[in-house]
């Protein structure tokens, strides 16, 4: 892996299980760098879809990448409270300041009182029957959306309100020296 810089800025990109770009964001600057996870912001960055099609995010965001867990989990600071939107994925790597990931559908969306719901199992099943999807991958993807629910449920790590607001502070003091 790269040597990662605390203050850089990184672009991400997300795949499907077949090698296509599935989207781009051109911002995530590094705020933090732990064993088993990194941690990112960005503010209104832009994203770019897989049929060339751009858009901005409406709220900042604090990223969390993981190394050996498949998902990632964004905490989205809206103005009516925190949200989080979670990536059944990959775990991540970095090449050519790009953080790289395989998008596995399956997500996660949890509100800003702790209520949760399930997104896009239909897109899952389709592209687990048009990719191939093994039984195998099928077992851990699925293990690892009951493991970042259990996350949620005791409100760990990203889970924790309070992080997210800590980051972002850290990522717009961080955007101001720039």
């Amino acid at each position: 892996m790269e040597k990662l810089e605390i203050g850089k800025r990184y672009e991400i990109q997300s795949y499907k299980h077949d090698g296509t770009i599935h989207r781009a964001w051109d911002e995530a600057v590094l705020l933090e760098i732990h064993d088993n996870y990194l941690i990112f912001g960005n503010d209104k960055t832009k994203v770019t879809e897989s049929d060339g099609r751009s858009w901005r995010t409406k709220e900042p965001a604090v990223l969390y990448f993981f190394k050996n867990s498949w998902f990632n989990i964004i905490g989205q600071l809206k103005k009516n409270g925190i949200y989080y939107y979670c990536n059944i994925a990959t775990p991540f790597i970095i090449e050519d300041n790009v953080i790289k990931y395989i998008d596995y559908d399956l997500d996660l969306r949890v509100f800003p009182d702790g209520a949760f719901k399930v997104l896009d199992r239909g897109e899952y099943a389709y592209h687990k029957e048009l990719m191939h999807y093994s039984d195998k991958l099928d077992f851990v993807l699925k293990g690892e959306l009951t493991n970042l629910i259990n996350m949620a449920r005791k409100k760990e790590l990203a889970f924790i309100h309070e992080n997210i607001r800590y980051y972002y502070r850290k990522y717009r003091k961080m955007k101001k020296k720039h």
